[in-house]
This record gives C-alpha cells, structure tokens and sequence, in this order.
C-alpha cells in the first residue's frame, strides 16, 4: 500500500477528511438519545386506564395539573403549596392564551374527591375547558405501539 503525498509535484491534498466529522455526529446522536427520555417534562405519576378516549395532539403550551399520590398538587411540574390557590395561579397562566384548556394528570391511587376539588377550584377560576389525561387500556392481544 502506497500513501499519497499530494501528487507528484508533492503538493498539499486538499481533500476532506470526514471520518472525525462521522465520529463527533455519532457520539452527538447517542447522547441525545439518552438525554431525551430525561427532558420529558410533568411529575411522575401512575395514570389511570380508559377503553373510551380521543386522542389529542399534545403542544408544548399545554396547562398540566398534576395531583400525586400524596395528594400534593402541581401545575406545569412546579409544586404549589397549600396556601396557594389554584384556580387564581391557573387563571394568570392562561391570561394571554389563546386556548384555555387545562389537563389533570392524576394518580390512580389519588381519591376521587382530590380531583373533583382540583376541577371545582378551576371552574371558579372561571375554567371550562379542562381534560383528563389517561392512559390507553390495551386489549389482550395488542402490543404496545400497534393500532
């Protein structure tokens, strides 16, 4: 095997080198790949399953309450302290929204009366619109993924 120098006259290559450039790219796409999982935004909670839903397109603007287990709530993934009132904070987040939908994400365990107090406060606010956010009870056959 011969190596080549730049030509006869022993000249510069100008030639792009690319398999650095194929390196970097690689190691970018696996680190992005193991961070992603990670930036997902809410508290982690247990949702309930439904047969009967419609599907939503998911934003990033969306207004999320979420209630844990331990009945603590938290809007946008930020805790809320007792004293605060939530339908008054929810209310000034949706202020310059054009849509004013609100979403509970609650937990399975999380009593019935949690998150009727948690829509009642938002109706106050003056919130109608507010959704359910569950998860898809899958038939006995059906695989994650498949329709």
């Amino acid at each position: 095997m011969a190596m080549d120098l730049g030509g006869a006259q022993g000249g510069v290559k100008s030639d792009i080198n690319v398999t650095p450039l194929v390196d970097v790219m690689l190691v970018l796409l696996i680190i992005m790949m193991l961070v992603a999982p990670l930036l997902q935004q809410g508290v982690s909670v247990k949702l309930p399953t439904a047969a009967n839903y419609v599907d939503k397109p998911e934003t990033s603007g969306q207004t999320v309450v979420a209630i844990a287990p331990d009945k603590s709530v938290y809007l946008n993934a930020k805790p809320l302290r007792p004293e605060e009132e939530l339908g008054a904070k929810v209310k000034d987040l949706l202020e310059n929204k054009n849509e004013k939908i609100v979403l509970i994400k609650a937990d399975e365990a999380v009593d019935y009366s949690a998150v009727m107090g948690a829509m009642d406060e938002l109706r106050k606010a003056g919130i109608e619109d507010i959704g359910l956010i569950i998860d898809r009870k899958r038939a006995p056959g059906q695989v994650l993924g498949g329709q």
